[in-house]
């Protein structure tokens, strides 16, 4: 069952520099929920900078999320990509792996990093989540976004 996307946050005056780091592999869905988020970020805060970096799959996203953290030292990085699950535990393998370093990237370097990689079971439920205006996961990681930053703003400005 599909949830709702979260309440769109208040548009603000604002501007942050944002990276997203998103897969090629299974382009025909990452690329729809790509131009979602940056659709709706331009909405919500229309003075961030955004700078796409594209990886070969999901499981190279968190290397590049790393160097990006590194060396363009973001306000926030935003991964997107597809995992689909297969007749063998390897999608599960690379899911947890990035999920795992993403975490890990996240918490020790204070860079808030979301979490658009999904695993799915298949293409209808690739379709639901990253083709979809009601709900597209692109959309959501928008929202998640600007949301982390200024809770993190609100807790450092104390």
């Amino acid at each position: 069952m599909l949830r709702p996307l979260p309440e769109r946050p208040a548009q603000s005056d604002g501007s942050h520099r944002i990276v997203v780091v998103a897969s090629r592999y299974n382009d025909e869905f990452v690329g729809p929920m790509t131009r979602a988020f940056l659709a709706e970020l331009a909405t919500i805060e229309p003075g961030s900078s955004v700078e796409v970096i594209h990886a070969p799959g999901s499981f190279e996203i968190p290397h590049l999320a790393a160097c990006a953290v590194e060396n363009l030292r973001p306000d926030a990085v935003v991964c997107l990509g597809v995992i689909l699950k297969g007749e063998t535990g390897h999608a599960d393998l690379v899911a947890s792996s990035v999920s795992d370093s993403l975490c890990r990237l996240s918490v020790e370097k204070l860079v808030p990093v979301i979490h658009g990689v999904l695993l799915l079971g298949d293409r209808e439920q690739a379709s639901a989540r990253c083709l979809g205006d009601g709900m597209n996961r692109g959309t959501e990681c928008a929202r998640a976004v600007i949301d982390i930053l200024r809770s993190s703003r609100d807790i450092t400005s104390r």
